[in-house]
This record gives structure tokens, C-alpha cells and sequence, in this order.
């Protein structure tokens, strides 16, 4: 997921991280130097986030969570992700290896494709 705090907090004004620092602490959330420094300079998404702490961000920058993380492309099922019943390719195009045509009635849920995995 992408972190997107900057973002957010330059359409409301928001430039620095002192200056969001105070605002959070303004809000009820006194966080340290150390942690908005974290938080504001990240692009990835930070590993974990309060929700308590995540509710006074959104609402300090008038945003919802689906503002400030925002979701990467799904893995690529070429590349050994996932391939679902809504994607499934032509019938015997050898596009996708190990795929198996289900007997009886059709399998809905997702199917593995077939990946080399690298040794351990």
C-alpha cells in the first residue's frame, strides 16, 4: 500500500512535518519527532497505524483512511499470483500452465497457477 500523508496534508496547507505535528497535537494526538518524521516521510505504508491514531489524522486532514492508503496492484498472475474464475483464460491456449478444466460442476473459487519457487 501507498502512504500518502504528504499528499493529503499539502491540499489542506499542511507543508512541514512540525506544522502537522502540531495540528495532531492540537487534535489530541501528541506524537514524537521521531514518529512523524517516520510518518511523514514514508511513501510505503507504515507497518502498523492505530486506528485511533489514523481517525484523528483523517480527521485533522478532512480525508477518509481510503485517501491516505491507497492499494498497489494486485500481483500479476503470470508471475505466480492468483488466477480467480472472472479471469480465466481460452481453453487450450497453453497460456497459463497447470491449468486444469474442473469436472462436474465449475469451481468458482481461485486457482493456483503453477510458479517456480526458488530454492531454499
Amino acid at each position: 500500500m501507498r502512504w500518502e500523508l504528504r499528499l493529503r496534508a499539502a491540499e489542506r496547507g499542511v507543508f512541514t512535518a512540525v506544522e502537522m505535528r502540531r495540528l495532531l497535537a492540537q487534535a489530541g494526538l501528541p506524537i514524537s519527532a521521531g514518529k512523524m518524521s517516520a510518518l511523514w516521510s514514508a511513501t510505503v505504508a507504515p507497518v502498523s497505524v492505530r486506528l485511533d491514531d489514523l481517525e484523528i489524522l483523517c480527521r485533522v486532514l478532512r480525508c477518509d483512511p481510503a485517501a491516505l492508503l491507497i492499494p498497489e496492484q494486485p500481483p500479476d498472475p503470470l508471475a505466480g499470483g492468483w488466477i480467480t474464475a472472472a479471469d480465466p483464460p481460452e481453453t487450450g491456449s497453453g497460456e497459463y500452465p497447470g491449468w486444469a478444466e474442473p469436472q462436474g460442476e465449475a469451481w468458482t473459487g481461485p486457482r493456483p497457477v503453477r510458479a517456480k519457487l526458488p530454492p531454499l
